[in-house]
């Protein structure tokens, strides 16, 4: 009993904090760029808007939706990350890595050049296509290999559609000469989004993270063994298949709207699960509220480096993503 007391004291120390820490980011994030906007000004423009004022144009305009463009987004990358590490047991299994994003992002290539007028509604439909289909696709690859699909054959799968996909997209890109239009898509950002967009991302984005919440128990003894999950009751292969429908709406979504941006479902799922173990229930919420953090923050960098020119933001992650990777990479190879 005393220790089910400390470990829920726990958890709720850390849900309080990441909650105040998210707050926070949000609103240096939104004070903070090409020019700098104190406390009442940014409390006035989002609680009494007036159109006429500049500063309040540039926040509820432009700073508002991009930031909570970058929560939403960091949101779902991290979740789906923690899921396909969950499901597949796989540490180092990540959206980007495992070539889902690579499939959003070829599609919005094809989009680019053969439907120029398609709508936000449209780009973002084909998205999840895109991720489905590299996701099918990596699935069978993965299967049709003697002993059936295993962790780390859906890592080669992955790599091996990644870079399949990757190399069409760039063949589409400097075909129809696009390099220009999917410069964004390569290096991510959230500079695009607005209210409209908005509009679409948090519903879809918010729903299907309370979803994945309702897998946390099947998805945390999964992630324990297939074996021990059959033992404890857990239709495997139903879980499996509602967990990676989630990761396919979260990586299809998020691409459309800013982008293919790696290593954020890598970094933060193992973050969070040093902080507060493996149960899944807390898990994924918690993971979501730490991408949000770090893709706020790489948004914020990205605009302060050089203002008022934009870094990519796909790199600011990458800057902390890559050396991640490879420590995990060196760890995981030690332990084989």
């Amino acid at each position: 009993m005393v220790h089910r007391y400390n470990r829920t004291l726990k958890l709720t120390g850390w849900f309080v904090a990441a909650t105040a820490g998210l707050l926070l980011s949000v609103f240096f994030a939104v004070s903070y760029g090409a020019k700098e906007l104190t406390l009442p000004v940014v409390w006035s423009a989002v609680f009494h808007y007036d159109a006429a004022a500049t500063a309040d144009q540039i926040i509820y305009n432009l700073r508002l939706p991009r930031v909570l463009g970058a929560v939403l987004t960091g949101m779902a990358f991290a979740v789906a990350g923690a899921i396909m590490q969950g499901v597949t047991r796989n540490p180092m299994a990540d959206t980007g890595i495992l070539g889902i994003n690579a499939g959003s992002s070829l599609v919005v290539a094809l989009s680019f050049a053969f439907l120029p007028a398609l709508s936000y509604t449209g780009l973002m439909a084909l998205s999840f296509v895109g991720a489905a289909l590299a996701t099918l696709l990596i699935v069978l690859l993965g299967a049709a290999t003697p002993g059936g699909l295993s962790s780390m054959k859906l890592t080669v799968a992955g790599a091996i559609i990644a870079a399949m996909l990757h190399s069409l997209s760039t063949g589409v890109a400097l075909y129809y000469d696009l390099s220009q239009d999917l410069a964004f898509w390569y290096a991510g950002g959230v500079g695009g989004i607005g209210w409209q967009q908005l509009q679409w991302l948090a519903p879809i984005i918010v729903l299907t993270i309370l979803w994945t919440i309702t897998l946390g128990r099947p998805i945390t003894f999964l992630s324990l063994g297939e074996e021990s999950a059959v033992n404890l009751g857990v239709r495997v292969r139903v879980v499996k298949m509602l967990a990676l429908t989630a990761v396919v709406i979260l990586a299809g979504v998020s691409v459309s709207a800013a982008g293919a941006i790696s290593f954020i479902g890598l970094v933060v799922p193992h973050i969070a699960r040093r902080l507060i173990g493996v149960d899944y229930r807390a898990l994924i919420p918690f993971s979501a509220l730490l991408g949000a953090i770090l893709l706020v923050w790489a948004d914020l960098a990205s605009r302060m480096v050089q203002p008022p020119r934009e870094f990519a933001i796909g790199a600011m992650v990458a800057i902390v993503g890559v050396p991640f990777f490879l420590m995990l990479a060196r760890r995981e190879g030690r332990e084989l």
